[in-house]
């Protein structure tokens, strides 16, 4: 390889380094004093664990059953009327009942609630999501009160949903392994952000979240193997906020026999804290695609010239490509995500295999587009025609897709259509039905699972690669 390819390939190698690095040293806590700790599950992921708690403790065996008689919410009005609230519930706004290992946030639990559009639901540690009884809808009133039943043997609890409190049903059942022999049961209110989106670019949309309450009403509250006072709280942080003061107070309240609970927040899967994921210190990553991609087609052009075999040439700049970027990313990410939580910043953690699956597969990916743009070259003859067409087909679908710049519907369609499907290997989110999220690339989630968007790469590299190496050997005066 010439110089001039060296110096290129350590410029798209620093280009990821150097971007990666200044992102993690540009985000500091804004927290004054020690910032709150992130909820995390027993596994370490960030979860959302902040609600409003009415609760007692439970031995290791007994229960506690109620009955629901109405579930009402508040919204704030979208935009520019933000001070502006209004009656109503988000689709999955909770109150109900629980059963949690201590108040700490992210650990244990086992719920069952009704959501303010999904129904009864039995929910447990955190990603567990069961529906109750079909067809029955989320309205609940006096004169159509929804009764609700936990129960504990050891480290077992199931979830009972009745519409008369004489009949019931078994929603769903879960262990939690190492539940403590005192845990804590009660009442649970907890309201996640309303998503809206804003639409920028050519139809691209950027979330607003707006805040929400909901306020549960129980009567014919029963307990077993219960003890010790009723006592009232927040799991994690609330009644801070500007937006929590405009609206009624998180906190419960008992009055003859009668329990009403308001909260706000979410128990689920999905953080609130938005903790930054590993895709977000490799903003270099679309720049080194550009020079490797434009290197990539210049010397597939040469090759159409000279008597440089095409399949030696595509493996020495594929490899020298995937060496360049094995080596930026493998670097850059975890050197950056140790940086930003050093800095007290939220940070999706990765288990160690997902983590090099994300290395080893982004840096496949940028030497596979080296080798496509290399064959468009050789195809193409015309270097600056080859690195306009790859950039074209690669570099731009995730461009705009990365960035919210195009609507959602045509972002999905070209990481599904174009090359650029194969940075679907860098998914390290999850996209979960009982969380509202606007599941987009540009927050993380694309429409293929990561082998098959690095097939659809595949497939574009071997039909050009395959139709250079046969122009090349078979076409008279191709020289």
């Amino acid at each position: 390889m010439t110089k001039k390819t060296l110096l290129a390939l350590a410029a798209a190698g620093l280009s990821v380094v150097a971007l990666g690095l200044l992102y993690a040293f540009g985000n500091q806590s804004s927290c004054d004093g020690p910032c709150p700790v992130a909820a995390r599950s027993s596994d370490g992921s960030m979860v959302s664990d902040r609600f409003w708690f009415r609760h007692r403790d439970l031995g290791r065996t007994g229960g506690i059953t109620v009955r629901l008689t109405s579930m009402t919410g508040t919204i704030t009005y979208p935009p520019p009327n933000h001070d502006e609230i209004v009656p109503g519930l988000t689709p999955w706004a909770k109150v109900g009942i629980i059963v949690k290992d201590g108040v700490r946030p992210g650990s244990p639990y086992a719920a069952l609630v009704m959501t303010g559009g999904h129904g009864v639901r039995f929910q447990y540690a955190y990603t567990g999501d069961v529906a109750g009884t079909p067809g029955l809808g989320s309205e609940v009133t006096e004169r159509s009160p929804r009764w609700l039943r936990l129960t504990r043997d050891g480290d077992t609890i199931a979830g009972y949903e009745s519409a008369d409190g004489v009949s019931w049903r078994k929603v769903g059942v879960a262990t939690l392994t190492g539940l403590p022999a005192t845990a804590q049961a009660g009442f649970l209110a907890t309201s996640p952000g309303d998503l809206t989106l804003r639409e920028i670019g050519l139809g691209g949309a950027i979330e607003e979240v707006r805040f929400t309450q909901a306020v549960g009403v129980f009567d014919k509250v029963t307990t077993e193997g219960t003890g010790g006072e009723w006592q009232s709280a927040a799991v994690g942080e609330m009644n801070h906020t500007d937006w929590e003061k405009l609206h009624r107070a998180a906190e419960s309240s008992e009055q003859d026999g009668v329990v009403t609970i308001a909260g706000t927040g979410d128990i689920g899967p999905v953080s609130e804290d938005s903790g930054i994921t590993a895709g977000r210190t490799l903003s270099g990553l679309l720049i080194a695609l550009i020079i490797l991609v434009i290197v990539a087609a210049r010397h597939g052009a040469r090759a159409a010239r000279d008597d440089t075999g095409v399949r030696r040439g595509a493996l020495r700049i594929g490899l020298a490509a995937f060496a360049t970027a094995l080596l930026a990313i493998g670097v850059t990410m975890p050197v950056s995500l140790a940086i930003l939580a050093a800095n007290d910043i939220p940070v999706d953690r990765l288990p160690v295999l997902t983590g090099v699956r994300v290395v080893l597969g982004l840096a496949a990916v940028l030497g596979l587009a080296a080798v496509f743009a290399y064959g468009l070259g050789v195809v193409l003859r015309r270097a600056w025609v080859a690195a306009l067409v790859g950039l074209t087909l690669v570099a731009l679908p995730y461009a705009v897709t990365v960035v919210p710049f195009l609507p959602d519907t045509v972002g999905v369609w070209l990481l599904r259509l174009t090359p650029a499907a194969g940075f679907a290997v860098q998914q390290t989110a999850t996209a979960y039905a009982q969380v509202t999220a606007h599941y987009t690339p540009a927050n993380g989630y694309y429409p293929l699972p990561g082998w098959a968007g690095l097939a659809v790469l595949c497939a574009y590299t071997g039909i050009v690669l395959g139709f250079a190496v046969r122009k090349r050997t078979t076409e008279p005066g191709w020289r």
